[in-house]
């Protein structure tokens, strides 16, 4: 399920235009549709970030009020509101671990499969799609440690630095890793992986 979010990342829905347009026009329901189609999908990524579901239900409102606060923003015409929905809510995520009520409750750890009810009728053509079982099986081809430093940067907003002081591991270390992971997903995917 963790492999979700990168998917939408290089996915573009039908319908996401109109949807945005809906949205820079203040239409309420546009907020209901867009919360119907990805309220699930956000709150399983802000959760796996924060491991508290109060704190995680609470992002959620967060970013789904930014994103109807800055639609007006946004080009319908240029990207999938998918992927910066889920910018949106990793990134409320990563600002609140960061502050220093996040550091405190970040100590207790969470295991995704503890809560199978968040996953219930998921779209079936998304975890079906082919695309997300490349990305699944590109990220499951990794080393450990290369997949962690992925995991570490993307769920967790870690810096190198941060990645190499959690990890036990020499900086230089954990750059190569994260070379080498980029490197590998990008030949795996035949996309284009920031590097």
């Amino acid at each position: 399920m963790m492999f979700l979010p990168i998917w939408l990342a290089i996915h573009v829905a039908a319908g996401d235009v109109e949807l945005i347009e809906r949205l820079q026009r203040r239409d309420p329901q546009a907020l209901a549709d867009l919360y119907d189609r990805f309220g699930r999908l956000v709150y399983s990524l802000i959760l796996r970030i924060v491991r508290d579901t109060g704190i995680a239900e609470d992002l959620v409102q967060e970013t789904f009020l930014r994103v109807w606060n800055r639609a007006q923003g946004f080009d319908a015409h240029k990207g999938s509101i998918g992927p910066w929905l889920l910018a949106v809510a990793r990134n409320r995520a990563i600002d609140y671990l960061r502050s220093a009520g996040g550091r405190e409750r970040n100590a207790l750890e969470f295991e995704e499969t503890d809560h199978p009810g968040l996953y219930i009728d998921m779209e079936q053509d998304i975890l079906n799609s082919d695309k997300a079982r490349r990305v699944k099986t590109a990220m499951l081809k990794l080393a450990p440690n290369l997949r962690q430093v992925i995991e570490l940067a993307y769920f967790e907003g870690l810096s190198q630095t941060e990645m190499a002081e959690r990890m036990g591991q020499p900086l230089g270390t954990v750059k190569t890793w994260v070379r080498s992971a980029l490197k590998n997903l990008r030949d795996e995917l035949g996309t284009a992986v920031p590097a």
